[in-house]
């Protein structure tokens, strides 16, 4: 199988043009091919699919196995992927998602895509649509109890499910006790993604995230744009948020009017192959 990793902020996941390859059992490859020491090594798989309503469709795997309906990283390198291989012939393209079609500018140095602007949509608060259990239409600055100490959270959808909670330090956070209680927490039927937000001033956050179904990654577009939504809602920043990951930075900015949020960030091709999945899965 030919594939393409690629990353966005250190978030990498291998990428295959499911127009000319035949791939059967995402679920078990992306278990296979995401392992680090037995695979190619990655946050899960994603393939670029045809669509009859957009340029092309995303179908992302985390590397459990499980199928996520968003990813904000992972789109960007699609779009990136769609230019540079020549899906695509503009700059100005649409991409078919679990969570609807998303529309996405490219930049283009030298000839290939280096930075991706993407319309993310409107973020939702619904809590039944999240979806967290509450007795409240909405969960904003709202206590919950996790490990035995009580933690205060906002929970948003971008078409995953997160739960933003703020700290003052999060580089000294145990995230690999914490995150997993999170992530199966009671109050999350369909799991959850968490980030643990250090507000830095009225334009800039620190995050740290844990995925559902990946564990810690070193980036989250649906995250940060969560986070920056979230910041605002708690009046901590402003529209416009400078997000700091482990791998990198995006640029969040809340369009109130059109209620969506924007997320600007890099698109890096870390290299080609094909890998020979003969007994992979077994």
């Amino acid at each position: 199988m030919r594939f393409t990793k690629m990353q966005g902020c250190g978030n990498d996941y291998i990428y295959v043009n499911a127009m000319e390859e035949r791939v059967e059992s995402p679920g078990r490859l992306a278990k296979a091919v995401s392992d680090r020491h037995f695979g190619i090594g990655s946050d899960g798989l994603i393939l670029i699919k045809p669509s009859d309503i957009a340029d092309c469709e995303m179908d992302m795997y985390n590397l459990d196995g499980s199928q996520g309906a968003m990813c904000g990283n992972g789109i960007r390198c699609v779009a990136k992927y769609a230019y540079d291989y020549g899906i695509v012939n503009k700059t100005s393209i649409s991409v078919a998602t679990k969570s609807g079609v998303k529309y996405l500018d490219l930049s283009i140095r030298d000839g290939k895509v280096s930075m991706v602007k993407v319309n993310m949509g409107a973020p939702i608060l619904q809590a039944s649509l999240i979806p967290v259990v509450s007795e409240d239409e909405q969960v904003i600055d709202a206590p919950i109890e996790v490990n035995g100490q009580t933690y205060r959270f906002t929970a948003v959808s971008m078409g995953n499910p997160h739960a933003i909670v703020y700290m003052d330090d999060v580089d000294g956070l145990d995230i690999e006790k914490i995150g997993p209680s999170f992530e199966s927490h009671v109050n999350f039927p369909d799991r959850v993604n968490t980030e643990f937000v250090r507000v830095i001033d009225r334009h800039t956050v620190q995050m740290r995230v844990w995925e559902r179904g990946s564990g810690e990654t070193l980036a989250c577009g649906t995250g940060a744009c969560a986070s920056a939504y979230a910041s605002y809602l708690n009046k901590k920043t402003g529209k416009k948020v400078l997000v700091h990951l482990l791998g990198g930075d995006l640029q969040i900015e809340y369009d109130e009017e059109k209620d969506t949020i924007f997320m600007t960030g890099p698109a890096t091709t870390v290299f080609d192959g094909e890998i020979d999945l003969t007994g992979i899965d077994d």
